[in-house]
């Protein structure tokens, strides 16, 4: 099981070797393919995936009104390996029904759903987990719009991991489009050209007082710990979903106390980074100069804003 960009490392796992583990082992290889943007920045199932799982209520949705996920059966594996006899052997709930022998490759339907078949008719009946109709719309015509509001999310980030980079109030930015980040090359191998998501971070100077100053400062930005709305979000993870840990909880989960969170939104890049330095310009000079970096001063990228 694994993330196709992680959190809050942003690293990016290598499908190919990873699926191979899997085949030696006869286990499905799961992504949860949620920071990819629902398939548009990446798509897992193309990279040897079998099951890719996704939170609805981020980029698919887009605006933060409703929650949902989903689940998608590549329906590339074998589950009659001899590992999985809930999808092998006679289901008592069906009267004997065998999930594999019925959906399988040679099953009714003419292509293998086992595993999303099992999961609808005992997982839902079990569970429970049934979107309202009014959600579903939502979602629905969040996928409209879904690869507009990625290019932008994802131009915008670009620019803005350049334009904190200059800024000395910034001690550090980890953003997978960027080439000092680990995952890097990993991401130009699998994402849609250019596009590397609108998830990035930054360490501010001055640690947690510095990181909570940002946070209290930002007016365009909204202070929430959801993702992908079509607005920016920011959050200081160590003083609000990390705080119940102790230090060195925190520390092994990836998250440092100058850390800020960015879920980059649709807004005009240049209001955005006006956002950001009005926020920075506030943390005391102590954690660096008080100095403002215009986005005229970046290099041109290219960037449609």
């Amino acid at each position: 099981y694994v993330e196709t960009i992680g959190n809050p490392g942003y690293s990016v796992p290598d499908f190919k070797k990873i699926k191979a583990v899997a085949q030696r082992h006869g286990i499905p290889l799961i992504v949860d393919n949620t920071f990819a943007g629902a398939g548009y920045i990446c798509r897992p199932l193309e990279h040897g995936a079998d099951i890719v799982v996704e939170s609805t209520t981020k980029w698919i949705g887009g605006h933060g009104n409703t929650v949902g996920g989903i689940v998608v059966d590549g329906g590339t594996f074998d589950w009659a390996n001899g590992k999985f006899p809930l999808m092998t052997e006679p289901s008592e709930a069906y009267h004997g029904l065998k999930f594999h022998d019925t959906f399988g490759p040679g099953g009714v339907l003419g292509f293998s759903c086992t595993f999303a078949i099992r999961a609808r008719v005992e997982g839902m009946r079990d569970v429970g987990m049934c979107p309202h109709p009014m959600g579903s719309f939502m979602l629905l015509q969040g996928l409209e719009t879904l690869s507009l509001r990625m290019d932008r999310s994802c131009e915008n980030a670009m620019c803005l991991a350049h334009w904190l980079q200059a800024h000395p109030k910034v001690d550090w930015v980890s953003y997978v489009g960027l080439p000092s980040h680990p995952s890097h090359l990993t991401a130009k191998k699998y994402f849609r050209p250019g596009k590397f998501s609108p998830m990035l971070s930054f360490g501010v100077k001055g640690g947690v007082d510095a990181g909570i100053q940002f946070i209290n400062s930002v007016k365009l930005a909204s202070h929430l710990a959801n993702v992908g709305d079509s607005k920016t979000l920011v959050i200081h993870p160590a003083s609000t979903t990390h705080s119940q840990l102790t230090e060195e909880e925190i520390a092994s989960s990836g998250v440092t106390p100058d850390m800020i969170r960015v879920s980059t939104g649709i807004e005009h890049i240049d209001d955005i980074i006006a956002d950001f330095s009005q926020a920075l310009d506030k943390i005391p000079d102590t954690a660096g100069d008080k100095i403002s970096v215009p986005a005229s001063a970046l290099p041109d990228m290219g960037f449609k804003v």
